[in-house]
């Protein structure tokens, strides 16, 4: 494993890590032309959909040979409606090249990138592109990266940098720094190898990835300076962090193996349905039927460090875990990177094609989880959760192109949340009709912004067994899926402090049907408090259009929380509510003529004034229309757990 690694390349969208990635396959041998992004002709894009439009869609792992080292090389989509992939692709690697813009400098997905990596302590080369362009300045932007990322990044060229990124975190370096003995350029070049292998200093190079230019130093950095998959011993271990089609063999899943060892024909034990009951996933049995490598060969077995694609396997969501969770280096759960914050109808142009649209639906939701399709009988409704427009253009068409769907969308709405006012009490007593019997009483209270569900129990198991207490806990999420607003139920304490089960009376379900009930109850009595996104913008505007644009942050319901100046332009920043904001890109274009530029991330959930928001439709019967809710939740446990819509 020491002559293979597996790295990432990520960046802001438009800072040129595909054609870094076009370079280095050109630079290693692995392809004799060059491909280009704007051209559809790069080899990392292989959808015809990222060819037709030019925009990395999905990650893509390609595999080239440099100076004896085998890099298994993942090109991930820089744009944040694709931030699903992104994420998942970290389940894979090893270390990351995080490409900067040399004119633009470190900009906010730059910096959010940055902390996943720190976070999960993944080592992380920076290079800096684009520095043929006018206006491209590396000092400037290594200042911005000390400033905005790490203190502990040097470019390789410059010793001294090295030196004192080092000498701040290794005591030794330094006494001997101030001493004033000479440390050879040869041992700080090690030494800092050494840590940026750690992840605790980062080594930084620039380049002009469209000229070639420092593509050879980002391949000897990434051989040097970015570790080897280290061995996880002989359990299986690993991770499905992709998935994708094949005409003949199905649905083929991209692995990460960590531990352990896969191989053609063997027979696995996996999960299937939940258990309404026991609370555990039934075991299915399946046999791999083959195994491919990076480049598309048939290999018939995957040992660890190795990525490969998986076949036989395909009912496996993305994200699917092999062994235990926490074995797994690292594990970014969905949504940590970014949650989509809109929603969108989704109707066939063919009434009839709507089973159709639904079965393609739950296909693509898992393959990105992220985009959570939902289909309620109901209301005859089929709903995605999208990032953006951009998303939302690419899954219409890739319903046309993959599906042979034409699917109308209606405009995106923003996804609200709610909470409660002030502490309350949620009460159900399910006795009636027999034979049934679960009571159950929770507090609840408001918890702290951003907090999140908090639950435990205070009852024994003499008064409600563990068993039926466990399905309470596990009831749970379908019981805050809405709130008497419609929209999910977020930031609560709840608090289980009584109750009881009958020895004779109480079905295994029962527990199951009375939670939804007792926690709406419970949302009644406290009053419904509505939450909206608040975006963190960040505004790269000329010097003569800040007050147009404060004034417009202003009739937003927005705040300016800093402002940041140089000789050529101001960043501002602001918070502002989704909901108001949705257009702006649009309208800051025109406002300064091309010349201004905005990108956003969550901020956070604030209350918003319920004139303001919006209600969503309830979906399914209300548990607090009792008799309705009992006999709908009876009919549709016998399926498993149940969700009315």
């Amino acid at each position: 494993m020491d002559e293979l690694r597996n790295i990432g390349i990520f960046a802001h969208v438009d800072a040129g890590k595909t054609t870094l990635s076009e370079q280095m396959l050109l630079k290693a041998g692995s392809i004799r032309t060059l491909g280009s992004v704007d051209r559809g002709t790069a080899h990392t894009d292989s959808l015809e959909i990222e060819r037709r439009r030019g925009i990395s869609v999905k990650a893509s792992c390609v595999r080239l040979n440099w100076k004896g080292v085998r890099l298994n090389l993942i090109d991930t989509p820089g744009h944040t409606d694709f931030s699903a992939e992104i994420e998942e692709s970290m389940w894979a690697l090893d270390g990351a090249v995080l490409v900067i813009c040399g004119v633009e400098g470190v900009q906010p997905q730059t910096e959010l990138l940055f902390d996943t990596f720190a976070r999960n302590k993944m080592p992380v080369i920076l290079f800096l592109n684009k520095m043929d362009r006018p206006g491209a300045d590396a000092g400037n932007v290594l200042r911005q990266i000390h400033k905005r990322l790490s203190r502990h990044a040097a470019m390789v060229s410059d010793a001294e940098g090295m030196l004192e990124a080092v000498a701040d975190l290794d005591e030794d370096v330094m006494m001997r720094y101030m001493d004033g003995e000479e440390i050879k350029p040869e041992e700080i070049r090690e030494r800092f190898r050494r840590l940026a292998l750690e992840g605790k200093v980062f080594p930084v190079l620039k380049g002009s990835a469209l000229l070639g230019e420092g593509t050879e130093e980002v391949l000897d950095c990434a051989a040097s300076f970015l570790p080897a998959p280290s061995a996880h011993g002989e359990n299986l271990s690993g991770v499905v962090f992709a998935s994708e089609q094949d005409k003949i063999l199905g649905r083929g899943l991209w692995v990460r193996l960590y531990g352990g060892h896969l191989c053609a024909r063997q027979s696995m034990d996996l999960p299937g349905r939940l258990d309404p009951v026991t609370g555990e996933h039934a075991v299915v049995a399946q046999k791999i039927s083959q195994i491919r490598d990076v480049n598309g060969k048939d290999v018939g077995e995957l040992l660890p460090g190795e990525i490969g694609i998986v076949y036989g396997l395909g009912h496996l969501p993305v994200g699917h875990v092999f062994g235990k969770e926490e074995d797994l280096p690292r594990y970014i759960h969905p949504g940590s990177f970014r949650t989509p914050l809109l929603m969108v109808k989704a109707e066939p142009e063919q009434p009839d094609q709507m089973e159709a649209l639904r079965k393609a639906a739950m296909e693509l939701s898992e393959e990105d989880p992220l985009l959570q399709a939902e289909y309620f009988r109901t209301l005859g409704e089929l709903r995605f959760h999208v990032m953006g427009m951009i998303q939302q253009e690419i899954l219409e068409d890739m319903l046309k192109t993959r599906y042979h769907l034409n699917v109308h969308f209606s405009k995106p709405a923003v996804m609200y949340r709610e909470t409660i006012e002030h502490e309350t009490i949620g009460f159900a007593a399910y006795t009636m009709p027999k034979p049934c019997w679960a009571v159950m009483k929770f507090e609840i209270r408001p918890g702290r912004r951003g907090s999140g569900i908090r639950y435990h129990s205070e009852v024994p198991s003499r008064l409600i067994a563990d068993g039926y207490q466990h399905q309470i806990e596990q009831a749970l999420p379908l019981a805050l899926k809405q709130g008497r607003l419609g929209w999910p139920v977020t930031d609560l304490e709840i608090v289980l402090v009584d109750g009881n089960h009958h020895q004779f009376h109480t079905h295994p379900l029962d527990f199951i049907v009375a939670t939804p009930w007792a926690i709406q109850d419970g949302l009644q009595r406290g009053g419904s408090v509505l939450l909206e996104p608040i975006l963190e913008i960040r505004l790269l505007l000329p010097p003569d259009c800040v007050g147009r644009v404060m004034s417009d942050v202003a009739g937003m319901r927005g705040t300016v929380t800093d402002t940041q100046a140089d000789d050529e332009r101001v960043t501002l920043i602001a918070l502002v509510p989704l909901s108001e904001s949705m257009d702006y890109a649009t309208t800051l274009a025109s406002l300064t003529s091309g010349r201004g530029g905005m990108s956003v991330r969550l901020h956070g959930y604030e209350p918003c004034p319920k004139e303001l928001g919006k209600t969503c439709p309830r979906r399914g019967v209300d548990p607090l229309d009792t008799s309705r809710y009992i006999l709908a939740a009876r009919s549709a446990l016998e399926g498993g757990i149940f969700d009315l819509d």
